[in-house]
This record gives C-alpha cells, sequence and structure tokens, in this order.
C-alpha cells in the first residue's frame, strides 16, 4: 500500500516571514533566513519542522528537540538546545496555529473532494439559484430555487442547499450537510454531515396525543462560525435560531429551536442545548454539558464537562455537576462527601 500524503509539502517559510506573520520574536536574528517546510510535535520534530511549547507537561522535552525552530512563551525562552531557533510570543499555541495556516491553507476548511472547479455537470443546480463566479459545486451536490451563494465558496458532494437559503463569501459546506431555511454569513465553515434549519422539536402535548407546532423561524449563523460535523441546529419556532460570529461548535452538538448563542463561544462535542435558551458572549460549553430550556447563560460563563444546567447562570460563573452548581460549592461538596466516606470507613475498622 502506499503512503498518500493528504495535503501537499509546503514550499519551505523563512523564519523572518513566519516572525513576521505571526507577531513573533525570533531570539537571535542570525536566524532568520532559517527555513521551515513541516510542523511536528516537539518531542517528535527533526530537521526543517517548526514545533512549539506551551503547555509545562511538554517542558520536559525542551532541551532534546530536534525542532528547527519552536516557538515559545518568554520563560521558556532559554529551554531549548542551541541549534533550535526561538520564536518568542506571548501566545505559542496562537502563533503556531498562524504558522500552521500558513504552511498548510488547504488543511484550515474542507475542500473539493473530487477537485473540482466550477459547477461540477455531476451536480443539480435549480436554474433560480444565483451563484456568484468563483463558486465550486462538488458532485452530487443540490442546490434548490432561489439559493444565493457568494463567490469563494465551496459546496461539497451530496450537499443539499434548500430553496431561498443565503450563503455568504468564502464558506465552505462539507460533504453531505443539509442546509435549509438559513441565512449564513461570509467565511462560516460547516463539516460534512451537518444539519442545519431542519425542524425544531415542538409539540403541544396532551393526553389526546401530541400536536406538532409549526417551526416557522430561520437559523442565522454569522460570520466566521465554524459548524462540527454532524451538528444539528433546529430552525426557531416563532422566532430566529441564531449563532453570533465567531463561535465555535463540535461535532455531535444539539442546538435546539429559538436558541440564541452570542459571539465567540465554544462548544464542545455532544453538548446540547435546549430550546429558547440565551448563551452570551463568550460562553464555553464543555463536552457533554446539557443546557435546560429557556435559561440564560451569562457572558463568559463556563460549564464543565457532563453537567447538567437547570437555572440561569450569572456571567462570568463556572458551574459543574448535575445539576450544575457554582464549581467551588461542587468541589466542597465533593470534599465532604469523601470525608464521611473516609470517617464511615475508619469507623468500621474500631468496631470489635
Amino acid at each position: 500500500m502506499s503512503d498518500p500524503s493528504f495535503f501537499p509539502m509546503p514550499a519551505p517559510v523563512a523564519l523572518a516571514d513566519l516572525a513576521r506573520a505571526t507577531g513573533a520574536t525570533l531570539a537571535d536574528p542570525s536566524f532568520r533566513e532559517r527555513a521551515v517546510s513541516a510542523i511536528a510535535p516537539l518531542e517528535n520534530a527533526g530537521e526543517g519542522d517548526l514545533a512549539f511549547l506551551d503547555n509545562p507537561a511538554y517542558a520536559k522535552h525542551a532541551a532534546a528537540t530536534g525542532a528547527t525552530a519552536c516557538f515559545v512563551s518568554p520563560k521558556y525562552k532559554d529551554s531549548l538546545p542551541a541549534h533550535c531557533a526561538v520564536l518568542v510570543s506571548n501566545d505559542p499555541y496562537r502563533a503556531f496555529a498562524k504558522a500552521a495556516t500558513l504552511l498548510f491553507p488547504t488543511s484550515a476548511r474542507p475542500q473539493s473532494v473530487f477537485g473540482s472547479t466550477g459547477i461540477s455537470p455531476g451536480s443539480h443546480v435549480h436554474p433560480e439559484a444565483r451563484l456568484e463566479p468563483g463558486v465550486v459545486v462538488d458532485p452530487g451536490a443540490v442546490i434548490g430555487p432561489g439559493a444565493e451563494i457568494g463567490r469563494g465558496t465551496l459546496i461539497g458532494a451530496h450537499a443539499v442547499i434548500g430553496p431561498e437559503v443565503r450563503i455568504g463569501r468564502d464558506c465552505a459546506i462539507g460533504a453531505h450537510a443539509t442546509i435549509t431555511h438559513a441565512l449564513i454569513g461570509n467565511r462560516v465553515i460547516i463539516h460534512p454531515g451537518a444539519r442545519i434549519g431542519q425542524d425544531g422539536f415542538g409539540f403541544a402535548m396532551g393526553p389526546a396525543g401530541h400536536l406538532k407546532v409549526p417551526q416557522i423561524g430561520r437559523v442565522i449563523l454569522q460570520d466566521d462560525v465554524d459548524i462540527g460535523a454532524n451538528t444539528t441546529i433546529d430552525r426557531g419556532a416563532n422566532r430566529d435560531t441564531v449563532v453570533g460570529e465567531g463561535t465555535k461548535i463540535d461535532n455531535l452538538v444539539q442546538i435546539g429551536h429559538n436558541v440564541v448563542i452570542g459571539r465567540h463561544c465554544v462548544i464542545v462535542g455532544q453538548a446540547g442545548v435546549s430550546g429558547s435558551s440565551v448563551l452570551e458572549d463568550y460562553v464555553v460549553l464543555a463536552g457533554q454539558a446539557g443546557i435546560a430550556g429557556h435559561l440564560r447563560l451569562g457572558m463568559a460563563a463556563q460549564i464543565g464537562a457532563k453537567s447538567g444546567v437547570m437555572t440561569d447562570v450569572p456571567a462570568g460563573a463556572k458551574y459543574l455537576g448535575a445539576p450544575a452548581k457554582p464549581a467551588r460549592q461542587f468541589f466542597r461538596e465533593v470534599a465532604a462527601v469523601a470525608k464521611l466516606l473516609q470517617k464511615d470507613e475508619s469507623g468500621k475498622n474500631e468496631r470489635p
């Protein structure tokens, strides 16, 4: 079996150019003409590789690294061997991300799986759809009447874009994604298998049966939103479901109808937000967190993994547990239970 390379090998990039692009400082200017052409973990890096050191857990690998260059915070600038060019940054991981994108630009968003340019003859674009020049449509994709798609956007293989959907410029819609009843801004990435704009889960419950409530809202994804694979975002019932600019949503997340998510939030895999809840800007939901309906999470609130939130959360608060509670209270209760168990075990040992 051959060993394919899924991303084109980049041309070498001079460290002076990397420093300029990332805002880092090259500790030894004599290395400015040295170049890197790949990225690697600090402990595995070799000649030509670029690495980074941000987490103290990996500091033990610094002295022995074979990397040609490494982004580090100021406190680690003297930890690397003499052959390794030091790129000092207050945020090494962010600088590394910028550099890696410069080296491997096609890795930053889904690409055409067919190597398409323009509209593939194997796609189905309704004559009333409006596509700007520079849109790429892969085989099997379906674009409905009245849909509008901006230049530089990719529609992946077998993706379905519903009637009247609006998609901005420089977006990427992954293979087998479906988008209906939605307005999508610029530079939005929707990964394969995501479902945007389907019915919200709305029923008038009763002993005679559950009567479906029409869902007539939309989904609005603002600029620079990233939606993970197989995530679902339901359209609103009587108002819009909104995801604010810069928000990043992981794979396998469920966003219910009428939910409003602010700017630059982070929602990690398998989390769920029930209908009509509001997440203000910069909220973080860790993996498998669940948010009940009709709640408000204040700006920059953080919800721990597997937490079940059933009340409003103040701005800046950190909540853990199920039911979720302030982190300090959660840890005090955990410690108290541990002490009770320890006391109980000690009492058993003292009995005749």
